[in-house]
């Protein structure tokens, strides 16, 4: 099963957030232990609910970094088709813990402020009024150029932050559609971004002439893309074809299949009937991957 997946600042420069808004919204968390340094001290981070101009309007998002002075290489992450909520968030945090200064924006801001779906648990994909939220979330974003242009500012956004070393590259992650989005976040800022993770995305290899692989000759970073079995199972050659794309253009990739089903990686992924969907074991080899990613390509 693939699926296709506050506060406005009017004032100031394109990406920039209100001094109000930046201090009401920052809440300090005790971050989640990564899973690279299971065992060390809690780190404190900072959360704030922000907001990103794009040259079609204003996104409501959230940044997490590390408390204290300092900065560090910038994170900007593409939720899957359910947006911006606290799983999200919670990836988010767990990063900044690391050592990462981390934007979750509202992929569907052209639409609605997040959260847009008040329970994911209890989403059904075979319910057509659900099914027909989801579309009309997704709709505006899948328009000729709206990734593109939304990944361009997003990017400009975190190194606008002090708390963004602007001497890393830029790594990003993205789930289920989120896949695709990595991809042209990577290729539409290569020379800023140098990590790209894509986990049970959709819709990677396509039959279209705008298909995501085709972009990898644009797209400078090393990449990780963990594929989930039902999805190999529907699409056995997509592997393939994304091997010999990336392959053929330089670019590092590692490619795996995965045993768990499509939208392993997310907590709070609505389960099929009888049959779970999130996988703990997995979730935790895919963030170990993830992790090692951003150390090699962000140092």
């Amino acid at each position: 099963m693939t699926y296709d997946e506050d506060k406005r600042d009017d004032e100031g420069s394109a990406g920039a957030v209100s001094r109000r808004g930046f201090t009401a919204g920052s809440v300090a968390v005790t971050g989640l232990a990564a899973a690279s340094t299971a065992g060390a001290a809690a780190v404190q981070v900072v959360e704030t609910n922000v907001s990103v101009k794009t040259p079609d309007g204003v996104s409501d998002g959230v940044f997490v970094h590390p408390a204290g002075s300092g900065s560090w290489p910038g994170v900007l992450i593409w939720p899957d088709a359910f947006g911006l909520r606290p799983a999200m968030r919670d990836f988010a945090k767990r990063l900044a813990a690391d050592g990462y200064a981390v934007l979750v924006p509202n992929p569907f801001y052209r639409t609605a402020k997040a959260p847009v779906f008040d329970n994911v648990a209890t989403f059904d994909f075979a319910n057509t009024a659900d099914r027909a939220k989801l579309t009309t979330m997704t709709g505006p974003l899948n328009g000729p150029g709206a990734a593109e242009r939304d990944a361009v500012a997003y990017v400009a956004w975190l190194d606008a932050q002090p708390q963004v070393n602007k001497a890393k590259k830029i790594g990003t992650q993205g789930y289920c559609m989120g896949g695709p989005l990595v991809m042209k976040t990577a290729a539409a800022v290569p020379a800023r971004v140098g990590a790209v993770a894509s986990f049970h995305g959709g819709g990677l290899v396509t039959a279209n002439p705008d298909s995501p692989h085709l972009l990898a000759p644009k797209i400078k970073a090393r990449l990780y893309i963990g594929i989930a079995s039902n999805d190999d199972m529907g699409q056995p050659d997509a592997k393939d074809k994304l091997k010999a794309a990336f392959a053929a253009a330089g670019d590092p990739a590692e490619i795996e299949v995965y045993a768990s089903r499509h939208g392993w990686c997310v907590p709070d992924m609505p389960a099929a009937p009888g049959m779970p969907i999130y996988n703990r074991p997995d979730a935790e080899k895919a963030w170990g991957k993830l992790v090692a990613l951003y150390k090699t390509a962000l140092a």
